[in-house]
């Protein structure tokens, strides 16, 4: 690392296990910490970030703050992580901050994250399109925007899965520029509030009573509404076999033997359904809290060894990521001492070994003399 380094991290959805563990890994190497904490959990900070590292409130620094920490990141060579909620590239606003730091001469990356739609998906066991149709729209409306200043119904148009991210005040004009747009009112609707947060709000509505269901539950922050017949409660995913696209479409939703029977010709794809079909219909939902203990198992492993780690002298070179690292690289020569040879002395006999070594020689030159001398008498 020759001018430092600012990662912008994806830090999830909310919840502080499903910040990916590329992420995480630069939490812990981190000198400065860059984060909001209305928008990404504490808890995610908390967990892995190292001791001593610099933590900067995002709601209390200006732009100017910013780019002055990144300059400082550049002259004194520091590791920092802008922390960003869901995905950095979905919604994020990273561009200007990237040029920014281009700019300054300070090196970059983009370390991508779970994004709260994928998560809220997720969530209700959905997928983000049907058999019928493969497409899906994705927008963020300004507050104050609706209704002349989007672009709503030209998407509604199209009739794809259309994910929309607004305040939930705004709910009433949504639902006009969606109707105008030729979404029917019983088009299926799904409302996630703060996804994988402990005060998640998941909702399945349809678009005619989206309006009375947004007020009775009182909502009017940014909320993420999910529009289309793919998020249908009932919905069923159709694919064909891997090996034979010619043969006829498989229902996802099967029972337990007849996935068992066709689990070796199915697609990847197909597979993946059926495992969310099981978790979702045969095996009971875990409660808040639980995670996976193996993926926590990996996380605080080198975490801890992050932390325990003693800082050598002089500062070591910056270790490159183990996906940029060559495999094929040759092994170090050993280090060449040079010795004078007044400084070699030579070890004492005083040894056993030794010893032992002089007095073994001596009736071996004793048994030569003897033989000369009887061959010189005879």
């Amino acid at each position: 690392m020759k001018s430092g380094l600012v990662s912008f991290v994806g830090a999830g959805p909310g919840a502080a296990d499903l910040i990916t563990l590329r992420g995480a890994r630069r939490l812990a190497d981190a000198d400065v910490v860059v984060w909001a904490p209305s928008l990404v959990d504490a808890e995610c900070v908390r967990e892995h970030v190292r001791d001593g590292a610099e933590l900067i409130d995002l709601s209390r620094a200006a732009s100017d703050d910013l780019v002055e920490l990144f300059r400082r990141a550049a002259r004194d060579k520091l590791r920092v992580v802008r922390m960003i909620t869901g995905d950095p590239v979905l919604w994020g606003a990273v561009r200007d901050q990237v040029e920014a730091c281009r700019r300054i001469g300070v090196e970059t990356e983009i370390v991508p994250g779970v994004s709260p739609v994928s998560a809220a998906v997720s969530a209700v066991g959905r997928e983000l399109t049907d058999s019928e149709d493969q497409s899906l729209i994705l927008t963020r409306v300004d507050a104050t925007a609706l209704p002349d200043a989007t672009q709503i119904r030209a998407f509604a148009g199209h009739g794809a899965t259309l994910g929309v991210f607004v305040a939930a005040a705004r709910t009433g004009q949504l639902v006009e520029e969606l109707t105008a747009g030729g979404y029917a009112e019983d088009t299926p609707v799904v409302v996630a509030y703060k996804t994988t947060w402990p005060d998640e709000l998941l909702l399945n509505t349809t678009l005619g009573e989206l309006e009375a269901t947004v007020k009775q539950r009182k909502l009017w922050r940014h909320t993420l509404f999910l529009v289309g017949k793919a998020m249908a409660p009932g919905a069923k995913a159709r694919y064909r076999r891997a090996e034979s696209p010619a043969e006829p479409v498989e229902d996802a939703a099967e029972t337990s033997g007849e996935r068992s029977a066709r689990r070796t010709s199915w697609s990847a794809r197909a597979g993946r359904t059926n495992r969310i079909a099981a978790a979702r219909n045969e095996v009971p939902a875990q409660s808040a809290g639980e995670t996976s203990q193996a993926a926590w198992r990996a996380v605080h492993s080198w975490q801890a060894d992050a932390r325990t780690k003693a800082p050598a002298a002089p500062k070591p070179a910056a270790k490159p990521d183990i996906d940029q690292t060559s495999l094929d690289m040759p092994a170090p020569e050993p280090e060449k001492v040079a010795v004078s040879p007044a400084a070699i002395k030579p070890a004492p006999r005083t040894t056993a070994r030794a010893n032992g070594a002089g007095a073994a020689k001596q009736p071996a030159k004793g048994r030569n003399t003897q033989a000369k001398r009887t061959r010189k008498s005879g």
